[in-house]
C-alpha cells in the first residue's frame, strides 16, 4: 500500500463513523488527504485523527471533488442522495447502509467470502448488515467444503446497532429502574414506529419495521443478503432478530444443514480454526465459548458451541459472536477499502 489515497468519511461523528476513523488509524491505511463529513447539525465539530485536528464539514455533492474513496455511514437517505454524486466525481463509495445492498448492479461484499465481486463494481460497493456479515464469515468455509442447504438463525443484538441515542436510553432506563423510577421508552425497538418498549432488563423481538409477511426488515435483510453474498438464490434461510440490553457485540444461534453429511464436530472445528477472520472458542469442558463482552474491540468473528444435530447427520448448531461496530460495520468497510487497493481497483 505505497500509494496515498484521498479519503472521505461520511457520518464521521456517529458511532460507526468514529469506529471507521479508529480502524483507518489502527490499520495505517495510506491516506494522502482526509475529509470528515456529516449532517449540517454535526458540522463544525473537531475530530483528531493521527494527532491532527480535522473540522467536520457538511456533506454536499461538491464535498467529493478529488476524493478517491468515500466511506458512508450516515443513513440510507444520505447515501441515496450523495453516493451517486460522489461516484460522478470519481470516488468509489463503500456504503454502510441498506440503500444499495439488494441492487443487482451493486456488489455486496464480505472480503473473506466474496472479495472477487469487487471487480464488478460500478462505483458503489455495499457493506452488508452487521448480523449478516458475522454469520457468513463463519458459514463460508463450511459452504465451500460441505455445501450448504439450510440456515436458521436467531440473533441477540446489541443496542449499539441502533445508534448512540439508543445506548444512552438503555443506560438511563437501567439507572432509573434500579432507583425505582418509571421509564418512558422513546427509541427502541424502532424510533419511527408506533410503540416503544423498555430495553433495560428486557428482550425485544423486533429490530426494524415489520413487513407484510410478518418478518422484520432486519430479518429480511439477513435472509436476502446471505443469498446474494454467497451467490445462492436457492439457499433456505430463516431469521429471527432480537434486541438485548447489551451495549456492543451481536450474538447468534445458528443451525445449518450441509449438502454433504458425515463431517465430525472436530473436523468442523479444525476447518473454522484455520479460516480467515474466524477465532474458534470452543471447549465446553472448561466453559470456553464466545461472549459479546469479550469480542468488543476485536476484528474477528468468534465461533463456539459447535455440535451436531441429534436427529440429522447433516445438521450442525453453533454460536457466533462479533463486535457489530467493527466487523459488522467499520472494519468490514475498511477491509473492503484495503481489498480495493490490493486488487488494484483504486486509481
Amino acid at each position: 500500500m505505497s500509494n496515498q489515497f484521498h479519503v472521505a468519511v461520511v457520518g464521521a461523528t456517529g458511532a460507526v463513523g468514529q469506529q471507521m476513523l479508529k480502524t483507518l488509524e489502527e490499520r495505517d491505511f495510506p491516506i494522502g488527504s482526509l475529509k470528515l463529513l456529516s449532517s449540517k447539525r454535526s458540522a463544525g465539530k473537531v475530530i483528531t485523527f493521527k494527532g491532527q485536528e480535522y473540522t467536520v464539514e457538511e456533506a454536499t455533492s461538491e464535498s467529493f471533488e478529488g476524493v478517491q474513496i468515500a466511506l458512508f455511514s450516515a443513513g440510507g437517505s444520505v447515501s441515496k442522495a450523495l453516493a451517486p454524486e460522489a461516484v460522478k466525481r470519481g470516488a468509489i463509495v463503500v456504503d454502510n447502509t441498506s440503500a444499495f445492498r439488494m441492487d443487482p448492479e451493486v456488489p455486496l461484499v464480505v472480503p473473506e467470502v466474496n472479495e472477487e465481486d469487487l471487480k464488478e463494481h460500478n462505483g458503489i460497493i455495499a457493506n452488508p448488515n452487521c448480523s449478516t456479515i458475522q454469520m457468513v464469515v463463519a458459514l463460508e468455509p463450511l459452504r465451500q467444503k460441505y455445501g450448504l442447504s439450510k440456515v436458521i438463525v436467531s440473533t441477540y443484538q446489541a443496542v449499539s446497532g441502533a445508534g448512540l441515542e439508543a445506548i444512552e436510553e438503555m443506560k438511563q432506563q437501567t439507572k432509573d429502574i434500579l432507583e425505582g423510577k418509571d421509564v418512558t421508552p422513546e427509541i427502541l425497538p424502532v424510533g419511527g414506529d408506533k410503540k416503544h418498549y423498555q430495553i433495560a432488563f428486557n428482550a425485544i423481538p423486533q429490530i426494524d419495521l415489520f413487513q407484510d409477511n410478518g418478518y422484520t426488515f432486519e430479518e429480511m435483510k439477513m435472509m436476502n443478503e446471505t443469498k446474494k453474498i454467497m451467490h445462492m438464490a436457492e439457499l433456505e434461510v430463516a431469521a429471527t432478530c432480537v434486541r438485548l440490553p447489551v451495549e456492543t457485540g451481536h450474538s447468534e444461534s445458528v443451525y445449518i444443514e450441509t449438502e454433504k453429511g458425515g463431517a465430525t464436530v472436530q473436523q468442523v472445528k479444525e476447518l473454522l480454526e484455520n479460516s480467515p477472520g474466524v477465532t474458534l472458542q470452543d471447549d465446553p469442558a472448561n466453559q470456553e465459548y464466545p461472549l459479546a463482552s469479550d469480542c468488543v474491540g476485536k476484528n474477528d468473528v468468534f465461533v463456539g458451541r459447535i455440535r451436531k444435530d441429534l436427529d440429522r447427520d447433516n445438521g450442525y448448531h453453533m454460536w457466533i459472536v462479533s463486535d457489530n461496530l467493527l466487523k459488522g460495520a467499520a472494519w468490514n468497510s475498511v477491509q473492503i477499502a484495503e481489498s480495493l487497493v490490493k486488487l488494484n481497483l483504486l486509481k
